[in-house]
């Protein structure tokens, strides 16, 4: 990156010039030094005509010719864990296992949001769900990656190649604690109690801190409904994460392609709000492993018609994710043919992705033609007309964001798969806070993938595996359910030693 030089603040400035965007330096003068050095460093990670194309791009999409024709993905692109031969799943698993032992595989989290909506500052991986254990999602994440290690040395030619090497996308703001929740030092925006969870536990759950990557996704300008960059002060742009689309371009910016390129050929992409994601699944690396292709993606089937989330389908014969909002009701209440007790659309978008190396280390150019999508709000901004700060009480602006599978568009069907998973073992979202509770403790209304949803999940999961193998749980558990250990289980393996006893604990 080019030095704090008054030649270089020219060239720079020469930039925003061109693009109709100067005005972004109309107070650069009247700062301090390190202010205008602040500033400057700011600009400089920003393309500013990048970001005018993204925004034409944005207001002004490429018009589809004729009507969508929408089918669902052709049977030889897609398979279920639900209806799929034992067999069949068996060799995914040996294979993902044996592609994690060779140290071939890594594992990208999407863990950019803070956890505002639940009440907390904090990232939202700090958040503590109320297990028995009180883990936080990291920690609960980093145990299934030291599990599945553990799987994959004890059938690996070399156990020492069995490593998986976490990248963990971050946002700024999320950035720096992110970091010290993994060194295991205090953090402002927890609370005592929740630090004094985290004190009892170890640096990086455990993980060797070499094989833990944490990066930043980039940034975009606010502009205005006419177009121009928005300042938050005199010497700072007012800018917002690029969505978790910008995966894509951090992943070059950040050098991760370049840390992976030595070993890594296969990688799994999850959010880090799932608590019940299989993080480097050996079965779904496995399925697409064997299929050879670029991108494959985790659904699970929509509970029913009326359910708003995105469907994977293929979309003028390509692959595609289609909003709720973007289909009528016909298309949402079809049944398939073949299975009239199931919709014909159903396989819900749970952004839970495999993508080869090969296919990430070859996206070049191409990341900065993801389409943005455009977000109207209320955004604080000071007014370079006026010399004062504005608090809107009304839209002002637009935030432009990109989605990581706006890109499924760009493959042939040849090179995508899905993979349908079941939701009570793979999928429990963590959005919303809890809702309020009522004299007796009861909740005024049902809890919607909120903390006590996914405490739920995780120990009607963990009752379900040990009472496969002929346990019995009687622990009086306020969930009904008992918490596992991923140290103890990645998936329901190993616990045979639990058939015919009585588990009283709430974990084990």
């Amino acid at each position: 990156m080019p030095e704090f030089t008054p030649t270089e603040v020219q060239n720079l400035k020469a930039q925003y010039e061109k693009v109709g965007q100067g005005h972004v330096f109309t107070y650069f003068d009247s700062l301090s030094e390190p202010e205008q050095k602040a500033l400057f460093e700011q600009l400089q990670k920003i393309d500013p005509a990048r970001v005018q194309k993204l925004r034409d791009l944005a207001l002004n999409p490429p018009k589809e010719e004729g009507q969508a024709v929408v089918e669902p993905l052709p049977e030889s692109a897609t398979a279920s864990i639900i209806d799929s031969k034992p067999e069949d799943i068996q060799r995914w698993y040996d294979l993902g296992l044996e592609l994690i032992g060779k140290g071939e595989v890594a594992v990208v989290l999407l863990a950019g949001g803070q956890g505002t909506r639940l009440g907390s500052k904090a990232p939202k991986g700090c958040f503590d769900i109320k297990l028995p254990s009180h883990k936080s999602l990291f920690q609960i994440q980093a145990e299934r990656i030291l599990k599945i290690q553990q799987l994959a040395a004890e059938r690996a030619a070399d156990p020492s190649k069995a490593v998986i090497p976490w990248f963990i996308m971050t946002s700024g703001p999320t950035r720096g604690p992110t970091e010290k929740f993994f060194k295991k030092e205090k953090l402002a925006e927890l609370s005592d109690e929740e630090n004094a969870n985290r004190a009892k536990g170890v640096p990086y759950f455990g993980l060797d801190s070499k094989n833990v990557t944490i990066f930043e996704q980039g940034v975009l300008p606010c502009i205005t409904n006419d177009g121009k960059f928005m300042l938050a002060s005199k010497g700072k742009l007012a800018v917002a994460p690029d969505g978790n689309g910008g995966l894509y371009k951090a992943l070059q910016d950040e050098g991760v392609l370049e840390k992976m390129r030595p070993n890594i050929k296969h990688v799994h992409a999850y959010c880090v709000d799932n608590c019940l994601a299989k993080v480097a699944d050996p079965v779904f690396i496995g399925f697409a492993a064997e299929k050879k292709v670029k991108i494959a993606t985790k659904v699970v089937r929509k509970r029913d018609a009326k359910e708003s989330v995105g469907l994977i389908l293929q979309k003028n014969g390509k692959p595609d994710v289609v909003e709720y909002s973007e289909i009528d009701d016909a298309t949402r209440q079809a049944t398939d043919p073949k299975q009239p007790n199931l919709l014909k659309f159903r396989a819900a978008n749970i952004v839970n992705h495999y993508y080869s190396f090969e296919y990430l280390d070859s996206m070049g150019d191409a990341v900065n033609s993801l389409p943005p999508h455009v977000a109207k709000k209320k955004i604080p901004f000071f007014d370079t007309e006026k010399g004062e700060a504005v608090d809107p009480k009304t839209p002002n602006g637009i935030k432009l964001e990109q989605f990581v599978f706006d890109n499924f568009k760009w493959l042939n069907l040849n090179d995508f798969a899905c993979f349908e998973v079941k939701r009570e073992e793979e999928f429990s979202p963590l959005k919303n806070a809890d809702p309020a509770q009522k004299a007796d403790g009861t909740f005024e209304k049902q809890p919607e993938d909120s903390p006590t949803t996914s405490r739920r999940h995780i120990k009607e999961q963990g009752s379900r595996w040990v009472e496969a193998v002929g346990a019995t749980v009687k622990n009086g558990d306020a969930d009904k359910g008992l918490e596992v250990s991923p140290l103890t289980s990645y998936g329901g393996e190993g616990l045979k030693s639990f058939k015919g006893q009585t588990i009283d604990k709430l974990s084990i």
